[in-house]
């Protein structure tokens, strides 16, 4: 079995640290901010600090499919709130653009919220719509829709959630979804036992499908099933306990796609991965 493991390292100091970050923890994928991820508009990447990036990634043997740039925070591509909305329109789109600069397939995203102000369904088609908008003036990049919480007003919780968006992307094959063990929980699919684990992962092939699935986030969580509340534990150290991750190192079905770390410790990500590796039989 192919697992490709690695974390969401930093990239302070230029892009390509986030190489050499991903290198010392035994990493053989990475997740990265191509930009500030708390400012709306950041300075264009330069054409030799892509050239720089690219050559890099092939010297240290990473390849462009298992690295997995995040989008900032900031981003509410469903918002009610037409400034907001213009300004993650805008964000977006240089989100992906950057990452087909770098010559990377992926972009993951959080899709979006409501704030209260609009129905579910149309924050959904909305959120849906922008991702058509910037997948028609990209080439490459699919865009990578995060399972989340449910805290707040923010959707993606539930996996129809992720089928209804899917459903209004008109190029099905650069649309994908990436599920965050944390958010999984949170939400309350319960991974800790091997029943609630089967059952999760039916369901998400029954409502959406395994097709599209793109890219993990492997955390554990600080909070119980259905809290609704984000908050990462270091693997092992929380309400989903160690049995799962051996589960999840033996399931083909989560082989052949970026896996990352977004645990609360970085000092502990290097011995965190040697540990997922020895889980497999």
């Amino acid at each position: 079995m192919s697992k490709y493991i690695g974390a969401h390292v930093s990239a302070s100091g230029g892009i390509c640290n986030a190489i050499l970050n991903a290198e010392a923890i035994g990493a053989n994928a990475f997740a990265l901010f191509t930009r500030n991820q708390r400012s709306w508009v950041s300075k264009p990447l330069d054409a030799e600090e892509i050239a720089a990036f690219r050559k890099l990634l092939v010297e240290r043997g990473f390849e462009p499919r298992y690295v997995l740039p995040h989008d900032s925070y900031l981003i509410n591509l469903g918002s009610p709130d037409e400034e907001t909305f213009q300004k993650s329109r805008a964000a977006f789109l240089d989100e992906m653009q950057r990452a087909e600069q770098l010559g990377l397939q992926l972009l993951n995203f959080h899709p979006g919220s409501h704030l209260k102000k609009i129905s579910e369904e149309e924050c959904l088609d909305q959120i849906a719509r922008e991702i058509n908008l910037a997948l028609d003036k990209t080439q490459g990049v699919t865009a990578v829709i995060e399972n989340t919480a449910g805290q707040g007003s923010n959707l993606g919780y539930r996996f129809e959630h992720l089928a209804r968006l899917i459903e209004g992307v008109n190029d099905k094959s650069r649309v994908g979804v990436c599920i965050d063990t944390c958010h999984t929980i949170a939400a309350g699919y319960d991974i800790s036992t091997e029943m609630g684990y089967n059952f999760c992962f039916e369901e998400f092939e029954r409502i959406v499908g395994f097709k599209y699935l793109r890219a993990i986030h492997l955390n554990d969580s600080m909070k119980a099933t259905g809290s609704h509340v984000d908050r990462h534990a270091s693997l092992g150290n929380g309400t989903i306990g160690k049995p799962f991750f051996s589960w999840f190192m033996n399931d083909p079905r989560f082989d052949d796609m970026p896996i990352i770390l977004e645990t609360p410790d970085p000092t502990l990500w290097k011995d965190e991965i040697a540990w997922l590796r020895s889980l497999q039989r």
